[in-house]
Order: structure tokens, then sequence, then C-alpha cells
């Protein structure tokens, strides 16, 4: 702990890498899931196709995407956009199965009335259907954005990792407090970015606190 306090400021910069590498795949991940995801959700075959695919991907050993990713994209090994573009993989992979599941989550009813209205398939997927969905997606995006900040760190093993530098050194120079002080780091930014996650959804769907929402419980029956 000693060592973190002393170090804060080199743990700063590292921890600023390590939201880079972390934080930027799950974006890119929810470009591409998201049309992916609403695309194939309403054609089975597809859908099963899409979810075995994104199955294997997420089954690749990291190492060997840092080490095959330089071959295919042209980069140097210690180019931080191989940890990105291998963050990125994994993150599609996960959230493509997500959003499938989120819009199972709409009612149907509220699906019809929409149609009934003369929305197009587009403006209801788009106003009605994935608002509707954020929470259930939420959900899955956070477990990837923790996910993400703890895999990161496997990419100190090709020098690239921010915070999982702190592993590598430490164990090179048998300096447990120096490890210490990066699972320390690690575990405050992952419960940040998910409380911060958290907060943003509740900011976003202001309709799931209100009195009434069916799947809540009442205040007169238990915690809200």
């Amino acid at each position: 702990m000693r060592w973190l306090i002393d170090n804060f400021g080199v743990v700063a910069e590292l921890t600023r890498t390590h939201l880079y590498l972390s934080l930027v795949p799950l974006l890119l991940g929810l470009v591409v899931a998201v049309p992916v995801g609403t695309a194939v959700r309403g054609v089975s075959w597809l859908r099963r196709l899409t979810l075995t695919i994104a199955g294997i991907a997420f089954t690749i050993p990291s190492l060997a995407l840092f080490v095959t990713i330089p071959v295919v994209f042209g980069l140097t090994i210690l180019d931080p956009l191989n940890v990105v573009i291998a963050m990125t993989v994994y993150s599609a992979a996960l959230l493509v199965r997500a959003v499938p599941e989120a819009l199972d989550a709409v009612p149907h009813d509220v699906r019809d009335s929409a149609e009934a209205m003369g929305y197009s398939w587009l403006r209801r997927v788009s106003t009605v259907d994935l608002p509707l969905a954020l929470p259930v997606l939420s959900a899955s995006v956070r477990v990837v954005a923790v996910t993400n900040i703890s895999l990161v760190s496997v990419g100190s093993v090709i020098g690239i990792g921010g915070l999982g530098r702190l592993f590598t050194t430490g164990y090179q120079r048998d300096y447990p407090d120096q490890i210490l002080a990066g699972i320390i780091a690690i575990v405050v930014i992952a419960l940040v970015v998910d409380v911060v996650l958290y907060l943003l959804t509740r900011a976003a769907t202001p309709w799931t606190r209100q009195s009434g929402v069916p799947g809540r419980t009442s205040r007169s029956g238990g915690r809200p």
C-alpha cells in the first residue's frame, strides 16, 4: 500500500492507459454488436450462426490474438492498437449475444402498438425497442466493461497493458507491494466504472424508477 501512495503519479498514468485500452474496445464493441444483434434477432438461423461465431471468437486465447493481430494488420507488436483490436473482438463477441436477449425483453404489446401507429422497423427499433431494452443491455455492458479492465492486464506480457505492467515488473523485481498496488488499482477502477455505468443507465431510463412499473417491488413490500 505504501508503494501505491509513493508512486501515485506512475499509477495514475498507467490507469489512464488502462482505461483507454479497456473502454475504447467497449465502445467499438457496442458499435458492432448493436446493429448486428438487432438485425439477427428475428432470424433464428442467422441468430444461432452469429452466436456460434461469437462464442468461437471469445474462446481464442488473448495472447494468440496479441501475436496474430500485428501480422494481419501490419502493426508492430508494441502498438497499443493490438490490444484495442483484440479487446474489441472480445467485447463484440459478448455484446452480440446480449443485444438480442435485451430486445427479447421488450413487451410484445409495445412493439405491436408502435407498428399500429405506423412506425417503420428502423424507427421502432431505434426509438422504442432499444431504449426499453437499455436496462437489460446495460447489465451486460457493465459485465463486459469489468471483464475488459481485467483482461487488458494480459497485454503486459507483450509490453502493453496499463496497470498490468505493475504485475510484470513487480514479479521481475520480486516486489509484492508493486503487484498488490496493481491489483488494488484495477479493482478500484473496475468498481468506479461499474458504478458510473449504473448511474448513467438510471439517468437514461427514468421510467424504471416510476411506481407501478412491472417487475419492480413496491415500497410497502420491500426495497425499491
